[in-house]
C-alpha cells in the first residue's frame, strides 16, 4: 500500500470544488474542461474518477486526458468499479480530477466516503478538482428533503468543502435545465417524465438554486473575514454599505432607525443593523416593551436587531461595528446641561467620533435631545415599615451597643480596635434595614458615642492623641462607604430579581404563539392570571363591550386600572392596586393586545369586504361574457331554425340535415355553457355534493374523451393503467379531464398530439395534460383560472372562460390541486394532483 500520509514537509494539495445547484447543470463538464486547461499549461493532470453518464459532449472531453484505471470490487454479487486511491497516490500527479465527492465507496476499501479519499490525496500534496451538488452538503440535507421530498443519503461535511481554496458555483436557470432534461441531455428517455414530474419541478429547482447562492455568498463573507483576520486588517472594507444604528429603547430611537433605513435605501444592496448596548450587570435600563417595538420596526424595514453587553457604551458600540465591517454609524445627540457643558468632560457622542476611525458617524438631532434621558426603571423604594425602622435603628442600635460594652467592660478586656469593629458591624446592620440614609445616621451616632465613651479622655468629646482622631475619622469614612456599598448591593439585588421576574413573564408571553379568532380572549386571560386580577375586559368606544376574562371570585373591586389600547379601546383591570413597578410589564402586554386587536379588526373587515368584491367581480364578468358567449350559440340556432321554417326557399335533404346539425350543435354548446355556470355557482355557494371513492384513471379518461367533439389532434395516454387509483368523484373527475383535454386540443398545433400521463408522488397521483402549443406567459398562468377570463380574443368559440376555473374548483373540492407548468420545449402542461386511494385491507395485509 502506498504511503497515504505523504511527505511531512510537503505542501498540502489545493482543493477546487465545482458546486452544482442541481444534477445536470454541467459540473463534470466544467471539471474536465478545467483539467484540459491545466494540461495545456503544462501540469500533470490525471482523471482519477469521472462519471460521464453517457453524455456525448462530456465523454468527448475525456479524449486526450490521462484516465487512471479504476479498481473493481464485488458487492452483493455485483462487480462495481471505484476510484483506485493507492494507484493515484503511487502515481503522485500534480492534479487529480475526482468526480462525485459525496459518493459512498463500495465496502472493501480503506475509506467509507470518497471525500475521505480526496482528503488523503490532499495530504499527499496532490491538488484535487472535484464536484458536488448542493443537496449533498450536510447542513442542507434536511432542508433539501423538505423541498424535494427525496432523502439524500450521501452527504459531505460542510467544513470539508469550506476548506477548499476555490469554490465555483455551476448554475443554470430552472427552465433551461428542464429543457436539457427534455432533450435527453441528462437522463435516458425512460426517466425523463418521472424526473420532470418530481425532482426537476420548477419550484424545486428554484429553491435549490437559491440555497446554493446563499451558501456560496456565506462562504464568500467568511473568506473575506478570514483574510482580514489573517492579515491583521482592522479597517473597514466597503464591499457594501453596512449601516449600524445605536438604539437605547427611548422614544428617539424610532427616528434614528428610520434615518438609518433611508441611508441604506440610497445604497444598492446595503444592510441595516440595529444594536442595543445592555449593561453587564443584567439590569435593564430601557423599557422591554419599547425595545420590542423598535425591534419590530427594524425587522419590518429589512434590518436585523442585535443586543450587546458592555459597560462602556462607546467602546462596546465600536467593537460591534468593526466586527460587522460597518461603513456608517447612526447615533442620537444629547444636549448636556450648562454645568457639564462648561466642563471639559466629553460625552458619549464625542468619544464615539474619536474611536470611529474610518467609519462614518451620523449624529442625528431629535426633538427629545434637550430633555435628557428619563430612566425607564422607577426608583426601587423600601416598604414603609423599613423606612421607619431604619432611622430608629440608626439611633437605637449604637446606643444599645454602647450600653452593652460599658456593662461588660469589667468582664471583657476589649481595646479600641475591637470596639470600632463592633460599631462598624452595627452600621452595616442598619444599612441592611433602612438603607444608606439610616446607615449614615448610625455612623454619626456611633462616632459621637465612641468619642465620648471609648476614646480617652473618657466622658468628654475632646481627644488627646492625634492617632485616635485619625482612627475616628477613618471609622466614619469606612462606615459611610461600606454602608453605601451594602445599600447599593441590596438595591441592585432587588432590581435584578425584579428584572428576572419581568424577563420570565415577558418570555412566557412571547413563547405563547397566539393566532386566529381566539388571540384576544387568550391574551386577556393571560393578563388576568399574570397580574392576579379579578377581571380584565376590553372596552371599545361608545360603550360597546368587547372581550372579557373573569376569575372565580367577586368582581366588585374598588381598584381599577385603565390602559389605552389603540385609538378607540381601553384595557380595564379590576382587582388589586398595581404598583408602579408592574406597569412596565403591563405595557408590554398592552402592546401585544393592541396588535392582536388590530389583526382581528383587519380580518373582520377583509372578511366583510371580500365576498362583496368577489360578487361584484363575478357580476361584471358575467354580464360581459353573457353578452357575447351566450348570444353566439343562440344566434346560430335561431338562424338555422328560421331558415328551416322559411317558405321562400326549398332546401334539399342535405341542406336540411346540415341546418339541423347546426341547430343541434349550437344547443349543445348552449347547454354546456349553462351547466358550467350552474356548477360554478354551486362551487361558490358551497352546495356541490361530492361522493369520493377509489377511481381508476384508465376508466375515467375514455369517458371524458367520448364527451368531446372529434379532436383535431390525436390524444396519447401514458402510464394510466399502472397508476394507483385516486380518491375522487368519478363524474366530476371526468368533467375536469374533459375540460383540460379540450383546452389542450384547442391550443395544440396541427400534427402535435396531446399527451395525458400519470405518475405517483408520495401519497398523491399526478395527471399531466401536455400540449405543444404557444403556452402561457408567467403573468397569465394564474389569471387563466379566474372565471370569465379568456386570454385570447381572436377565438369566438372558447366559451365563457369557465373551463379552467371550473376544473380547478372541482379539483380542489375533491381535495386536490390544479397547477400549470411550462412544457419543456414549448407548450403548457396542466398538472392535476389528487390523493391516492387507500390500499384495500387484503392488499395492505399482504
Amino acid at each position: 500500500m502506498a504511503d497515504s500520509l505523504g511527505d511531512p514537509g510537503a505542501r498540502p494539495g489545493r482543493l477546487k470544488v465545482f458546486l452544482g445547484a442541481a444534477p445536470g447543470v454541467g459540473k463534470t463538464y466544467r471539471m474536465l474542461d478545467e483539467g484540459r486547461r491545466r494540461t495545456a499549461r503544462g501540469k500533470e493532470v490525471v482523471v482519477a474518477f469521472a462519471e460521464g453518464h453517457s453524455r456525448p459532449r462530456t465523454d468527448a472531453l475525456l479524449e486526450g486526458l490521462d484516465v487512471m484505471p479504476r479498481t473493481t470490487r464485488t458487492h452483493r454479487g455485483l462487480e462495481l468499479t471505484e476510484l483506485d486511491l493507492d494507484a493515484v497516490l503511487e502515481r503522485r500527479p500534480e492534479v487529480a480530477l475526482v468526480d462525485e465527492l459525496a459518493h459512498t465507496n463500495v465496502p472493501g476499501g480503506r475509506n467509507a466516503k470518497r471525500w475521505q479519499d480526496v482528503e488523503e490525496l490532499l495530504a499527499a500534496g496532490i491538488d484535487v478538482v472535484t464536484t458536488v451538488n448542493i443537496q449533498h452538503l450536510e447542513s442542507l440535507n434536511d432542508v433539501v428533503e423538505k423541498i424535494t421530498g427525496v432523502q439524500q443519503r450521501e452527504t459531505v461535511p460542510d467544513k470539508f468543502v469550506r476548506r477548499a481554496h476555490e469554490i465555483e458555483l455551476v448554475d443554470m436557470p430552472p427552465e433551461g435545465l428542464r429543457r436539457r432534461m427534455a432533450h435527453g441531455n441528462i437522463y435516458p428517455p425512460e426517466k425523463i417524465d418521472a424526473a420532470l414530474s418530481h425532482y426537476f419541478r420548477i419550484g424545486n429547482l428554484t429553491a435549490l438554486r437559491e440555497l446554493a447562492l446563499l451558501w456560496v455568498a456565506g462562504r464568500v463573507d467568511e473568506a473575506l473575514q478570514s483574510y482580514r483576520y489573517e492579515h491583521g486588517i482592522g479597517g473597514v472594507w466597503e464591499t457594501r454599505e453596512r449601516v449600524v444604528v445605536a438604539i437605547t429603547g427611548g422614544p428617539e430611537s424610532e427616528a434614528l432607525i428610520r434615518r438609518a433605513a433611508r441611508i441604506v435605501a440610497r445604497s444598492s444592496g446595503g444592510d441595516l443593523l440595529a444594536v442595543h448596548i445592555a449593561r453587564s450587570d443584567g439590569l435593564v435600563d430601557a423599557s422591554p416593551a419599547a425595545l420590542a417595538g423598535q425591534r419590530q420596526l427594524v425587522e419590518s424595514l429589512g434590518g436585523t436587531y442585535h443586543s450587546v453587553v458592555g459597560d462602556h457604551v462607546p467602546t462596546a458600540l465600536m467593537e460591534f461595528a468593526r466586527a460587522e465591517n460597518a461603513t456608517q454609524l447612526v447615533i442620537g445627540t444629547r444636549v448636556r446641561g450648562w454645568l457639564l457643558g462648561s466642563l471639559t468632560i466629553r460625552g458619549a457622542g464625542e468619544t464615539i467620533v474619536e474611536l470611529s476611525g474610518d467609519i462614518d458617524v451620523h449624529m442625528v438631532t431629535h426633538e427629545r435631545a434637550k430633555r435628557g434621558r428619563v430612566p425607564a426603571t422607577p426608583p426601587n423604594r423600601l416598604p414603609l415599615t423599613r423606612r421607619v425602622a431604619g432611622p430608629v435603628a440608626g439611633l437605637a442600635l449604637p446606643v444599645l451597643l454602647t450600653m452593652l460594652l460599658r456593662g461588660l467592660s469589667g468582664h471583657l478586656d476589649l481595646n479600641l480596635t475591637s470596639d470600632t469593629l463592633l460599631f462598624l458591624l452595627t452600621v452595616l446592620g442598619v444599612a441592611c434595614i433602612g438603607g444608606v440614609v439610616s446607615a449614615l445616621l448610625a455612623a454619626v451616632t456611633a462616632s459621637l458615642l465612641m468619642n465620648y465613651y471609648f476614646i480617652p479622655p473618657i466622658d468628654r468629646f475632646t481627644i488627646d492623641e492625634a492617632n485616635n482622631v485619625l482612627a475616628l475619622i477613618a471609622f466614619a469614612i469606612v462606615a459611610a462607604t461600606v454602608a453605601a456599598v451594602v445599600d447599593r448591593s441590596l438595591r441592585l439585588g432587588r432590581q435584578a430579581a425584579a428584572a428576572a421576574a419581568e424577563a420570565e413573564t415577558l418570555s412566557s408571553l412571547a413563547s405563547s404563539i397566539l393566532r386566529g379568532d381566539k388571540a384576544v380572549p387568550a391574551l386577556l386571560e393571560r393578563t388576568r392570571e399574570t397580574f392576579g386580577m379579578e377581571s380584565v375586559e376590553l372596552s371599545h368606544d361608545k360603550g360597546r363591550m368587547g372581550h372579557r376574562a373573569m376569575g372565580d371570585g367577586d368582581t366588585d373591586s374598588p381598584y381599577e386600572t385603565r390602559v389605552p389600547i389603540g385609538t378607540d379601546s381601553v384595557l380595564v383591570l379590576r382587582g388589586r392596586r398595581l404598583p408602579a413597578s408592574e406597569h412596565r410589564v403591563l405595557t408590554a402586554f398592552a402592546a401585544h393586545l393592541t396588535a392582536a386587536v388590530e389583526r382581528a379588526r383587519l380580518a373582520e373587515v377583509a372578511a366583510e369586504v371580500e365576498p362583496v368584491k368577489a360578487a361584484d367581480r363575478m357580476r361584471t364578468a358575467l354580464l360581459a361574457a353573457v353578452s357575447h358567449d351566450l348570444r353566439t350559440p343562440l344566434a346560430g340556432c335561431w338562424a338555422a331554425v328560421s331558415s328551416l321554417r322559411s317558405r321562400d326557399v326549398d332546401f334539399s335533404r342535405e341542406d336540411r340535415e346540415e341546418l339541423l346539425a347546426t341547430a343541434e350543435e349550437s344547443l349543445a354548446k348552449l347547454n354546456r355553457l349553462v351547466d358550467n355556470l350552474l356548477d360554478m355557482s354551486r362551487l361558490q355557494a358551497g352546495a356541490l355534493n361530492l361522493r369520493l371513492e377509489p377511481t381508476a384513471l384508465a376508466e375515467v379518461l375514455p369517458l371524458a374523451l367520448d364527451a368531446l367533439p372529434e379532436p383535431a389532434v390525436p390524444v396519447v395516454t401514458q402510464h394510466l393503467e399502472s397508476t394507483p387509483q385516486v380518491l375522487a368523484d368519478p363524474p366530476l373527475l371526468e368533467r375536469v379531464l374533459a375540460n383540460l383535454v379540450a383546452n389542450a386540443v384547442r391550443n395544440a398545433p396541427p400534427g402535435r398530439p396531446v399527451t395525458v400521463s400519470a405518475s405517483t408522488l408520495a401519497l398523491y397521483v399526478e395527471v399531466r395534460v401536455i400540449d405543444r402549443g404557444p403556452g402561457l406567459r408567467s403573468a397569465d398562468k394564474e389569471r387563466a383560472f379566474l372565471p370569465f377570463q379568456r386570454l385570447s380574443d381572436t377565438d369566438n368559440t372558447t366559451g365563457l372562460g369557465l373551463g379552467l376555473a371550473l376544473s380547478r374548483g372541482l379539483t380542489e373540492a375533491m381535495g386536490g390541486t390544479l397547477t400549470p407548468e411550462d412544457t419543456p420545449g414549448g407548450g403548457l402542461t396542466m398538472v392535476v394532483s389528487l390523493p391516492a386511494a387507500p390500499a384495500p385491507a387484503t392488499e395492505a395485509l399482504a
